[in-house]
């Protein structure tokens, strides 16, 4: 070999590291920052052309800009609860509020304060802008520091922009805090799995590399308004990355160490190592990246957030794996993996170890193995339709004691459920008296009356006949605009309850058939519904597109029809069964009575894509053992040398997402326990004992049309 050879050998691996450090130590940083360009307003995630995004621009027209109600609630203090609230309270509460004029925070006047029909407790509602931000806490305490003014009372802060508040409270610090406990929980788990000291290291820095990375390209573009970010993809980009970068490093280590076991050359070792693991690497990347992307059909704006930012952080594992990786393990060799010693394939095809046993088992009784575990599937699976995904209720989006939860059940107790939260129609003026009337008349609404030149409600149909007022009188300060008005409709029930968003469904069916109308119904329920409702659209137009991606991918990867139709169902099988055992966790276990309507497709796109990965590794390792040895013994080689390191990335994975459960939003939680049940599920069951077993069963005709169908199961033909 020249002594420029020998050079570059060594010169190419230098100069991708020192490329890779110079990312780290200028974009790792920005790992921390992305909270800097993201946003937690909920408003700005409506569906685009939803009904209730239709009023929030009518409204403007009005010149009353969607508002962020702020409840302030009013209860006797523990000495004087007995006595309930006396008038003189009633009157400072109502001052209090007054004083608040002019704030900058506020969208328009608060409400004078109310008396519960219990006597016990107050309630004002104070409109805040929607687009406060980081100043929304700011403003909250001033709302606090007003309300306190009232003697001898307790004060509590509930509707939207206290949970709005809370939210933002809670994805504060989440940089750091979620990529500490990740970084952490994988570093102890490849020490105790490989019982390297050096490995375990070189691993979680490519995987720190990529996320600086990452977060360096998606921090730019939010910055220019090409993607948005929020708390809930902010914290997901980061265990997506560092999963995803661990595996596919395992898997790239795992070879390499192969290799190493029968060449002494380590350059000619990572160079075989890359060429048999570059086809599985790309695919699973591609596999995920795309299926994330097919997020950009979604309606919902978040959804459409975490499709580009997800797959340029899958896109940088990738590249981190097949560049910083290779160049630091050709530099440190064997090196790597001491204290333990590298063994080659047929080494641990002849060993008795764990896996040995199991492809004996798969290999002795291959239908009876499938069988069980089919059975055992399709038992969890009989429980998913039993599974809620209509939205949580605010008093269960924390899994926390969140400020904003006790003072919703305080509101909740005293006053009628939608009561400082009302539905909002816009209909055309002429029809006023038709449609408040419609309204009034619907089941779950409380009242209904249109807003006044002065900005409140006015006095509704039946509230106006009780009081024995013409109806002339009562319609004669309506506010008309453009030929429109505005009618504020409350509703008996929580603004976020099941039974509030089939009021607005009954509502809207009430006011779009008032003829000449134009009517359209809003408001936060109307919001929630609509976006349950298009949640529900989604997933009927998402949910096949992954499917068939995944099923191109696997196509051209194993070269076969058959074979990726068994594995995109024996995916899809663990899906529906992972819900079945989330459905019963979360109902019976952690006390959810649903879950947030996007958690279904969150946990689709992350479970069958990453959960294909497996597949991916396995079954191109079984192809390529096959081809040399034969479909039966292909099978049984393939699942040894791969079932520890596949393993292994199963429970990093599932490890990675179980740590976003460390932030207390429900939503959150539930997306951890989906994926990390799931990918252990699909790693220990399906992976380990289903689709071997299939395989086995089945014979060379599970690789149809592809050259392998064409083989015997001990043999070339």
């Amino acid at each position: 070999m020249s002594t420029g050879t020998r050079l570059a050998r060594w010169l190419v691996p230098v100069v991708l590291l020192v490329a890779w450090l110079g990312i780290g130590g200028t974009l790792g940083p920005y790992a921390g920052k992305l909270g800097e360009v993201a946003t937690n307003d909920q408003s700005a995630f409506l569906p685009q052309n939803a009904e209730s995004t239709q009023v929030i621009d009518a409204q403007r027209t009005f010149h009353q800009e969607e508002t962020l109600p702020a409840i302030v609630v009013w209860t006797a203090d523990g000495a004087a609860r007995g006595d309930g609230i006396d008038q003189a309270q009633q009157a400072g509460a109502t001052r209090a509020l007054a004083s608040l004029k002019g704030a900058s925070g506020l969208a328009g006047p608060a409400s004078p304060a109310a008396l519960s029909k219990d006597g016990e407790a107050l309630q004002g509602v104070v409109p805040l802008r929607p687009d406060l931000g980081e100043d929304l806490e700011a403003t909250l305490e001033q709302v606090r520091k007003a309300a306190d003014q009232v003697p001898g009372a307790e004060v509590r802060v509930a509707g939207p922009a206290a949970s709005q508040a809370d939210l933002s409270d809670a994805f504060g610090g989440i940089d750091g805090l979620l990529l500490g406990v990740a970084l952490i929980t994988v570093l102890v788990i490849l020490l105790l799995v490989y019982r390297s000291l050096l490995l375990p290291l070189v691993i979680i820095l490519g995987a720190v590399f990529a996320l600086g990375l990452a977060c360096g390209i998606v921090y730019v573009l939010a910055g220019h308004d090409v993607v948005r970010v929020d708390g809930q993809v902010q914290g997901i980009l980061s265990i997506l990355v560092i999963g995803a970068a661990t595996d596919y490093a395992l898997l790239l280590t795992a070879r390499f160490r192969e290799e190493l076991a029968v060449s002494r050359d380590r350059t000619a070792a990572m160079r075989s190592a890359l060429r048999r693991s570059l086809g599985p690497i790309v695919a699973s990347g591609a596999t995920v990246a795309l299926g994330l992307l097919a997020l950009l059909l979604s309606d919902l704006t978040n959804n459409r957030a975490l499709g580009p930012v997800g797959a340029i952080g899958i896109a940088c594992a990738v590249l981190s794996t097949l560049t910083f990786l290779p160049a630091a393990l050709v530099l440190l060799g064997r090196v790597a993996y001491w204290p333990a010693k590298p063994k080659s394939a047929s080494e641990k095809s002849a060993g008795q170890g764990v896996w040995t046993r199991i492809a004996s088992l798969v290999d002795r009784a291959p239908r009876k193995v499938w069988a069980c575990t089919l059975v055992g599937l399709l038992v969890c699976t009989a429980f998913a339709p039993t599974l809620q995904s209509k939205g949580v209720p605010l008093d269960e989006i924390f899994v926390n004691d969140a400020p904003s939860v006790a003072a919703q059940k305080t509101l909740a107790k005293h006053f009628p459920g939608g009561s400082g939260n009302p539905a909002v129609v816009i209909a055309d003026a002429d029809r006023v008296e038709q449609v408040t009337a419609a309204a009034e008349r619907t089941g779950g609404v409380s009242s209904a009356a249109a807003v006044t030149a002065s900005g409140r409600p006015g006095t509704g149909q039946q509230e106006a006949a009780k009081q024995g007022v013409d109806k002339q009188d009562a319609a004669a300060d309506v506010l008309v605009v453009d030929g429109r008005v505005r009618i504020d409709a409350t509703l008996e029930d929580a603004a976020d309850s099941d039974a509030a968003k089939d009021t607005v469904a009954r509502l809207r069916a009430a006011v779009h058939a008032v003829n000449g109308a134009d009517g359209l119904v809003g408001g936060y329920t109307a919001q929630q519904y609509d976006t349950q409702q298009t949640a529900e659209d989604d997933r009927l137009l998402i949910v096949p597109v992954v499917l068939a991606i995944i099923l191109v991918v696997l196509i051209g990867l194993l070269r076969s029809l058959l074979m990726p139709v068994l594995l995109v169902a024996t995916v899809a099988l663990n899906f529906l069964a992972t819900l079945g055992v989330s459905a019963l966790v979360f109902q019976h276990v952690l006390g959810f009575s649903g879950t947030d309507s996007s958690v279904p497709l969150y946990g689709f796109v992350f479970l069958v894509a990453l959960g294909v990965d497996y597949n991916i590794f396995l079954m191109s390792r079984v192809r390529e053992e096959s081809l040399r040895h034969g479909a039966r013994e292909g099978v049984l080689r393939g699942l040894t040398a791969t079932g520890g390191v596949i393993t292994s990335a199963g429970v990093v994975l599932a490890a990675t997402f179980a740590a976003l459960g460390i932030i207390p939003l429900a939503f959150l939680v539930q997306i951890a326990f989906i994926v990390a049940f799931g990918v252990l599920l699909d790693t220990l069951v399906v992976r380990s004992l289903l689709v071997p077993a299939l395989v086995r069963d089945i014979g060379p005709p599970a690789w149809w049309p592809g050259a392998l169908s064409r083989t015997g199961r001990d043999g070339v033909r």
